[in-house]
């Protein structure tokens, strides 16, 4: 009966041990099941940062590139209001020559006119000068004949005295 009682006991025993192998291979299991799913994580995670590192390094570079565009814009920007204010002192520097060469044209239309009037003016007076030249010969002549008649007259009358 012992005998028995014993068997029976060690029979318990190897259930209750092969019982708890079961569980202790099951709790493993279990927890390499769960490792492995916080490695899956993990590396999850890391890809992630990864991805993040990533598009941080995108945005840096993106942010990077428009500052150097707006720069470039602004350099754009001041070029061209440069260029519009040398237009700007072009086109009034033109403008003052244009009303530079209209008063020289003015002025030049105007000595030509002057000239043009002194020279008729002299051709005149040359004229006039011609004309008088020719009435004082005239004159001068007459005056010679007037004083070659008065001479013989006189002539004539110191004969008729003498007589």
């Amino acid at each position: 009966m012992k005998r028995k009682e014993r068997k029976k006991k060690q029979k318990k025993e190897k259930k209750k041990q092969k019982k708890e192998k079961k569980k202790q291979k099951k709790e493993k299991k279990k927890q390499k099941k769960e490792k492995k799913k916080q490695k899956k994580e993990k590396k999850k995670q890391k890809k992630e940062k990864k991805k993040q590192k990533k598009e941080k390094k995108k945005q840096k570079k993106e942010k990077k590139k428009q500052k150097k565009e707006k720069k470039k814009q602004k350099k754009e920007k001041k070029k061209q209001k440069k260029e519009k204010k040398k237009q700007k002192k072009e086109k009034k520097k033109q403008k003052k020559e244009k009303k530079k060469q209209k008063k020289e044209k003015k002025k030049q239309k105007k000595e030509k006119k002057k000239q043009k009037k002194e020279k008729k003016k002299q051709k005149e007076n040359e004229n006039e000068k011609k004309e008088g030249k020719g009435k004082e010969e005239i004159k001068e002549k007459k005056k010679k004949k007037e004083i070659k008649r008065k001479g013989i007259r006189k002539g004539e009358e110191r004969k008729e005295k003498k007589n």
